[in-house]
């Protein structure tokens, strides 16, 4: 096998996330047949695929997919957008959704148990997503041409390509509202011929198209990006009257605020460096179990509204020391058949039901929470430290986005909980300013996992039970490693699909403090 050739053999296995193993055999000039085992990002179990070599080692072979020589036999389902395969994202569109928990269940399992003994520890199953399409309440959109010269563009990300977009008008995983508020913003910068901004050079004006629509409410908030240099193409009222277009579009919801933001700096991220308000306000008003909340523009919030319900039910289930069928009715646990899904809205029934209002139940027993401060650490805008609030003496929560900081004060205000205190701040700083000893700790960090630095000092805590929600499950694995070595035992571990269609999933785990 040599580095630039092109391969083929069939997928083995798939782990986390996209990682596909490809057994490849191939006959030295003695006739001896040798097999490699390469990683090719992007393809499903099963599938025939071809490849180019990248990397040709006996111990580690990486190859770049090329194409698709035959279907999966798992794949039966017809793709449901008409951008499946050009688009990067829901890969997972041909397999049947009961199909897609089951892969993601085993992948989090064979990475657990590389550090976990298998058997030594309860495993709840994979909880299924409500509504697998039309799911995600926030979108990003990248403005830029299908092509290098062709036409604006406004969507997302070729596979495989930073540079080219292709429009995402008719995605599935989102309401048909976004479709219509990305049509509407393309045709009035397409009539005005505004350029994009371009990558390379750093010219041009559009960047992005921020939309967060509610679940609950309908509320729709559109921020768009741009460099300064809109200003001299386009006057305040130009704006204004792409604002009246967008007030005229008949929606499901409702637009209750359209945003610009400047951004002039050189790297391709949204961030802001003025943010001016065309009409409404720069909020939308979102509600997960019983709670209020003010979710802004750049506030970090789970994008799967009915899926956060179910994650933070099994979460608050794992903390409070409750049996996770006390709130859920099933979760997928090698009765696949349990699932039943209405073709046409894409919800899932049997599943994930919510039994009581999350506040009502919080409040018929704390399970010795009363007396206890709990530290939600990497608390984004206190979901969690909330819905723990009314059964806790304190909740404490540690944020490095001091936006989320301002939004989790005012969403503890707006809820009535006065018991909440939040800390802008660095965890590995924060935790050596705080006066209270935590009796009970919630991680719930970003896609990197914890810095082995603030690990150590969580763990010196000493306190007798953490609950871990991880949206990496190869950083819980690393971090669940060091926690076992320091004394903590993993009890019960729990998956929720969050992003039904795509590669991705959360996993919950319980641990218990053994003694040493």
């Amino acid at each position: 096998m040599k580095k630039g050739q092109i391969y083929s053999g069939i997928v083995e296995y798939v782990d986390f996330p996209d990682k596909a193993v490809v057994l490849t055999k191939e006959t030295d000039i003695n006739g001896i047949e040798k097999k490699y085992f390469v990683k090719v990002k992007g393809a499903l179990p099963g599938q025939e695929i071809e490849y180019i070599v990248k990397k040709a080692r006996q111990d580690k072979c990486q190859g770049r997919l090329t194409r698709i020589i035959k279907k999966s036999p798992y794949e039966t389902e017809e793709p449901a957008c008409i951008q499946y395969g050009i688009c990067g994202g829901c890969s997972y569109q041909t397999l049947p959704y009961k199909t897609q928990l089951e892969l993601k269940k085993k992948q989090v399992l064979k990475l657990v148990n590389n550090v976990v003994e298998e058997g030594s520890y309860i495993f709840d199953g994979i909880f299924p997503s409500p509504c697998i399409w039309e799911y995600r309440n926030k979108m990003e959109f990248s403005f830029g041409d299908e092509y290098k010269g062709g036409p604006l563009s406004l969507g997302l990300h070729k596979k495989g390509s930073i540079h080219d977009v292709i429009n995402a008008s008719g995605c599935k995983i989102v309401n048909n509202d976004y479709s219509k508020i990305l049509d509407c913003v393309k045709e009035f910068f397409t009539g005005r011929h505004v350029p994009h901004y371009n990558k390379n050079t750093h010219i041009g004006i559009l960047r992005h198209l921020l939309i967060r629509r509610a679940a609950s409410t309908g509320e729709i908030l559109v921020a768009l990006v741009t460099t300064s240099a809109l200003a001299d193409v386009i006057e305040w009222s130009g704006l204004e009257e792409l604002g009246s277009k967008l007030q005229d579009l008949d929606l499901d919801g409702k637009i209750t605020g359209f945003l610009h933001i400047i951004n002039d700096g050189l790297g391709d991220v949204v961030k802001s460096e003025g943010i001016y308000t065309v009409f409404g306000k720069d909020w939308i008003l979102e509600e997960i179990l019983g709670l209020k909340f003010k979710v802004s523009v750049f506030s970090f919030f789970q994008t799967n509204t009915k899926g956060a319900e179910v994650l933070y039910n099994c979460a608050r289930n794992y903390i409070l020391g409750d049996t996770i069928n006390d709130v859920q009715e099933s979760s997928i646990d090698g009765k696949l058949e349990d699932i039943t899904l209405d073709e046409k809205s894409g919800k899932c029934d049997n599943i994930c039901v919510v039994k009581e209002d999350g506040m009502d139940r919080c409040n018929k027993g704390d399970n010795g929470f009363k007396d206890k401060v709990v530290f939600d650490l990497y608390s984004g805008t206190g979901t969690i430290a909330q819905i723990i609030a009314p059964v806790a003496k304190k909740v404490i929560g540690v944020e490095i986005v001091e936006e989320a900081v301002l939004a989790a004060r005012q969403n503890a205000e707006f809820n009535g909980l006065s018991n909440c205190e939040f800390i802008a701040g660095d965890v590995l700083e924060v935790l050596d300013m705080v006066d209270e000893k935590p009796g009970f700790i919630i991680l719930d960090p970003p896609r990197e996992g914890i810095n082995p630095k603030a690990l150590k000092k969580i763990i010196g805590f000493g306190v007798d039970r953490i609950v871990y929600i991880s949206c990496k499950p190869a950083s819980l694995v690393r971090d669940l490693a060091v926690m076992q070595e320091w004394g903590y035992k993993v009890e019960r571990m729990v998956c929720v699909d969050m992003f039904p269609q795509t590669a991705h999933v959360e996993t919950i785990v319980g641990l218990q403090r053994q003694d040493m």
